[in-house]
């Protein structure tokens, strides 16, 4: 069937503001390691950590390690990395494989940080980052032998024209990883209004959408992984960090930002523990 876009969200332009506005505070949330859902329930034992920021960054570290075994690159192989947040993981992929990465986002913020990342690690001639929206990515085709995007399709109004754009610039047989949210039921519409403010991206759909554009992309589906439970625990962890760093972020940004998120974190809360799914997938374009 014919998947008709999602027109109701934000532009690229408007995710790129949010992140330059709010990205720190968001990093104060999440964890500081990478801006995405991090890996809470580990398919093994996890590491003892200190405390929750830490436990957020020791998630996404782990993360970041799950989809690196996953793709299993080496020094001859390039990665794009859609929508690439602060840089965490295409630098830590960088030092780990040896393969080239380019990075793409529409924060003029994380950019400037992805440049510092690479430059600190000493891998800035491997891994390069640009502006570049997902939906329309100004790369050429059969470019890259394998992509990942984490937590970046959330934010797309057009999330099938990002997939046909990946599949475009993977060389046949290239595989892309990537995270997105789903529904898994019909929620208040306030609840549903807090997730798109806080998160800013358009409501989400049902698994089943995003699957008819997995196929009409012309990728192949080669495994899901079901994460919902680690996109609640990341709901409870940034309620609780919000209420334990309040003081500190007021400091910091402003009584008027600080006001903006704390309208928004308890029913974001309430979404993600009781009708938000997360999900992992591993395309691949047809050899």
């Amino acid at each position: 069937m014919a998947v008709r876009p999602r027109r109701d969200g934000p532009t690229p332009e408007e995710v790129g503001a949010m992140y330059d506005t709010h990205g720190e505070m968001l990093s104060m949330l999440l964890g500081s390691s990478a801006v995405h859902i991090g890996m809470y329930v580990p398919d093994e034992a996890p590491a003892p950590v200190t405390d929750l920021v830490a436990l957020s960054d020791a998630a996404q570290d782990r993360q970041t390690d799950s989809l690196i075994e996953i793709l299993s690159l080496g020094p001859r192989d390039h990665l794009l990395d859609i929508g690439c947040g602060t840089g965490g993981p295409a630098v830590e992929l960088a030092l780990r494989s040896g393969a080239r990465v380019t990075g793409v986002t529409v924060s003029a913020e994380q950019l400037a940080q992805c440049e510092e990342r690479a430059q600190d690690a000493d891998v800035a001639g491997r891994v390069r980052f640009a502006h570049g929206n997902a939906m329309d990515l100004a790369l050429p085709d059969g470019s890259f032998d394998a992509a990942w995007s984490i937590d970046c399709f959330p934010h797309l109004t057009d999330r099938a024209a990002a997939l046909r754009e990946a599949a475009r610039v993977l060389r046949p047989g290239g595989r892309l990883v990537a995270t997105d949210f789903t529904d898994r039921s019909t929620p208040p519409p306030e609840l549903v209004d807090a997730y798109r403010r806080l998160w800013s991206s358009p409501a989400p759909t049902a698994f089943d959408t995003l699957l008819a554009e997995v196929r009409e992309s012309g990728l192949e589906l080669v495994r899901v992984w079901n994460r919902t439970s680690n996109v609640a625990l990341a709901g409870e962890l940034m309620h609780a960090v919000f209420q334990d760093r309040r003081q500190e972020m007021t400091e910091l940004y402003g009584a008027e930002a600080v006001e903006h998120t704390a309208e928004l974190v308890a029913p974001f809360r309430a979404y993600c523990r009781d009708h938000l799914d997360y999900y992992q997938l591993l395309l691949r374009r047809p050899a």
